[in-house]
């Protein structure tokens, strides 16, 4: 029989994983959790995807002769135009040869003001606030309140909106973000990688920047602060992941990658992933290279849908399926520590099994009840859908599980 996976097995390992309060536990936060967060249909998503938010600026900037010109040049280049972040790194890419002269039609004036009026737009969209009701972000909050740990929890996230930053204040939980003071808060390299900061405040570190980062001149240096997403005063701080900046904007951007890299490291680390699709080569490396140096690690993938996409009707054979996250299954099959979790199927420990479990133990009520069980009409294993990677339907999990008596 093809190898399959005891969904209620692994659910309970997950629950006593996150039980620990003297073990690294850390969380990476991504595009999809945005999407998770319950709103009237005419509202959602409350933040757009990459596509739609791509599709946005594309709109809010049609009628700009030198966006136009980027645009145009950039798929001359073999790029994406559908993807935010490739077109600032294309942007930014053009504007770091531009100084003295003109590249590809665009001269760095230009470049420049297009980088500020694309990044105002993205703040404008996503400066959002979380509905007045308990959504997945508080669910977290709340957990994480739940116990008095040993260790921080730590939180990443390559998102550039403030949602996570709003529901562990509104929960009264003290983090640091990497910045300190009140006036100018600056980012302050030291505390973060000399560890210098309590104990019991949660960690919080955006990896691709945020709309609250500016970059401003004081004397002849270029500093990163974090300031109102709204200051007109300088430019958000937006980084697509792979490119290379001078010092000011390079060393937030280098000392959250490194923090990553160091958490993983921990021994006996556990991170789990929710609304990351593997699409970023560079974070991939990252996660990856720490988990080959750390046996004791573990990273989760709790991936959104299903295992593959169907692109036909009617006949069902692997054939006319597609992978959904083709780089995330290659990574995972060669990688140990490094576990995804789809809807109907799992890779652990490097074996592919779709989920196939046993529904007819009355002991395991609270857990079967986040699985979904594909073939009632058997008596006893039945296959079944576990759909952990909804940000909504996790975080109803994390909630469940607050004050669980330890194993």
């Amino acid at each position: 029989m093809d190898t399959t996976h005891d969904p209620v097995r692994h659910i309970k390992y997950l629950r006593q994983s996150l039980s620990q309060d003297n073990e690294a536990i850390g969380f990476f936060i991504s595009a999809g959790c945005p999407l998770a967060v319950r709103v009237p249909e005419e509202q959602w998503p409350l933040i757009p995807d990459v596509a739609r938010l791509t599709e946005y600026i594309n709109t809010e900037l049609n009628n700009n002769e030198q966006y136009s010109r980027l645009v145009s040049e950039l798929e001359k280049a073999g790029k994406n135009k559908n993807n935010i972040e490739d077109i600032l790194s294309f942007l930014r890419g053009l504007l770091s040869v531009s100084k003295g002269g003109e590249v590809r039609g665009l001269t760095e004036v230009q470049l420049i003001a297009l980088e500020r009026d694309i990044c105002e737009k993205i703040a404008v969209k996503i400066d959002v606030i979380l509905p007045d009701m308990e959504t997945p972000y508080h669910r977290l909050s709340k957990w994480i309140r739940s116990i008095d740990r040993k260790i921080a929890i730590e939180i990443f996230t390559t998102n550039y909106d403030l949602l996570m930053e709003q529901s562990l204040e509104q929960m009264e939980i003290p983090y640091f973000d990497g910045f300190v003071g009140a006036n100018n808060p600056f980012f302050d390299l030291r505390a973060l990688e000399d560890n210098l900061i309590p104990k019991h405040w949660s960690r919080l570190w955006k990896i691709h920047g945020s709309i609250n980062w500016s970059q401003k001149i004081i004397g002849n240096q270029k500093r990163v602060y974090r300031t109102h997403p709204k200051n007109e005063e300088s430019s958000h701080l937006i980084y697509p992941s792979h490119l290379k900046y001078e010092e000011s904007r390079k060393m937030p951007y280098l000392a959250l990658l490194d923090q990553l890299n160091r958490f993983i490291r921990k021994k006996s680390s556990f991170l789990i992933l929710s609304g990351y699709s593997f699409n970023d080569g560079h974070l991939n490396d990252v996660i990856v290279s720490a988990l080959k140096s750390n046996p004791t690690a573990m990273v989760l993938g709790l991936m959104f849908g299903e295992y593959y996409v169907d692109n036909t009707e009617g006949d069902d054979t692997e054939k006319n399926k597609n992978e959904r996250y083709p780089e995330a299954y290659r990574l995972a099959k060669n990688q140990h520590n490094l576990n995804i979790w789809t809807d109907d199927a799992a890779i652990i420990g490097t074996n592919y099994g779709e989920w196939y479990g046993d529904f007819q133990n009355d002991e395991n009520k609270e857990i079967l009840s986040f699985i979904i069980e594909k073939d009632p009409q058997k008596k006893q294993f039945s296959k079944s859908n576990v759909k952990f990677g909804d940000f909504h339907e996790f975080a109803l999990f994390l909630q469940k599980i607050i004050g669980s008596i330890r194993d």
